[in-house]
């Protein structure tokens, strides 16, 4: 079992912004370039993410399944590229402070074969950095 990755960002805005910046499909389309999501935030509920492949044919980049949603403060799911063939699990919480939002993201429950794994330890932080900018400053930075 491969150890899980854990991120803590905090991000200065309300809860309910943040909890939005997580499930709405605008901030989802403006982290990641463009892409459609959709998701039913209920237990089984669907989370996927699609848009045009190299060759500029429709294509889904990530399926999801919810687990769990208590908004504004968990949401859990299991995701994995392409079909999800391969999925590991991210928990979400969000805990209010003073000032700012902290958000602790878990992703674990990979299976060995996961070769997803060196790209989420990539991934991640770049995603909730992206996050963050979008949320205090209302525009975000290309991811590479």
């Amino acid at each position: 079992m491969k150890p899980p990755l854990v991120f803590t960002f905090y991000i200065a805005a309300p809860i309910d912004k943040v909890w939005n910046g997580f499930v709405s499909k605008e901030a989802n389309q403006t982290i990641f370039m463009g892409a459609d999501f959709q998701v039913d935030l209920k237990p089984g509920g669907a989370m996927t993410w699609s848009g045009p492949g190299k060759d500029g044919k429709p294509m889904r980049y990530v399926t999801g399944e919810v687990l769990r949603v208590e908004a504004p403060t968990l949401l859990e799911y299991k995701f994995g590229m392409g079909d999800g063939a391969i999925m590991s699990r991210v928990k979400v919480t969000l805990t209010q402070e003073t000032e700012a939002v902290k958000v602790v993201v878990t992703n674990d429950e990979f299976a060995d074969d996961d070769p997803a794994y060196l790209q989420n330890a990539d991934g991640w932080p770049r995603i909730l950095s992206r996050l963050k900018t979008l949320l205090e400053t209302g525009k975000t930075f290309r991811p590479h």
